[in-house]
């Protein structure tokens, strides 16, 4: 397993093993025709499931800053001869190219913020979720909550939902939902939240 300058481990550890994407992603309410993003897709998981089970007549871009995640997702469309699946290697910071202004219902972004944290990106990667968004879309965060325990980042990448409530209105995107009682049973609680914002 790589791990970056960072510390934060790259490609090749999934959150498929102790989060359950069915939980996720019925809190998203899709109605199974949205323009679909997971945003740092890693193994793809999320971005297929939503493929197979919510989102029959919608498209899914899967997004990722590493080659194998996206050559994994386009050996998967092309197996599987799906084609509203749309694979995209991109630094979300720095923009992602081929996806138009105001395009993209919802997107969801599992166990990657606290990345951007760490990168000291953050302002980068809410201006482009804003970029991307319709007037009416949504973006879900579901991260580790900012407790000090062994499961997860550091704990100085990780951001309480007040963190991220205060960054998105910076960006002019305010808070519509939020669960604190996701993720896995842990001896402190449920390991992560989820929250929500969309465009004021």
């Amino acid at each position: 397993m790589m791990m970056l300058e960072n510390g934060h481990r790259a490609h090749g550890f999934s959150s498929a093993n102790f989060l359950d994407s069915d939980e996720i992603i019925r809190e998203l309410n899709l109605t199974g025709d949205e323009v679909f993003m997971d945003a740092g897709c890693g193994d793809g998981h999320n971005a297929i499931k939503i493929i197979e089970d919510y989102n029959h007549k919608g498209t899914v871009y899967a997004v990722d800053i590493y080659d194998a995640s996206i050559e994994d997702m386009e050996t998967y469309k092309k197996e599987n001869n799906v084609e509203n699946l749309i694979n995209i290697e991109a630094n979300i910071t720095e923009g992602i190219p081929g996806v138009e202004d105001g395009s993209i219902d919802v997107v969801l972004m599992v166990n990657v913020f606290h990345g951007f944290k760490a990168s000291r990106k953050l302002d980068e990667v809410v201006s482009e979720l804003n970029r991307i968004i319709k007037n009416d879309g949504k973006i879900a965060i579901m991260d580790y909550k900012a407790w000090d325990v062994p499961n997860g980042p550091p704990t100085k990448f990780r951001s309480s939902p007040e963190d991220l409530e205060k960054l998105f209105l910076n960006h002019g995107l305010k808070k519509s939902y939020l669960n604190e009682e996701i993720g896995e049973d842990i001896p402190e609680g449920k390991s992560h939240f989820l929250i929500m914002f969309e465009k004021e």
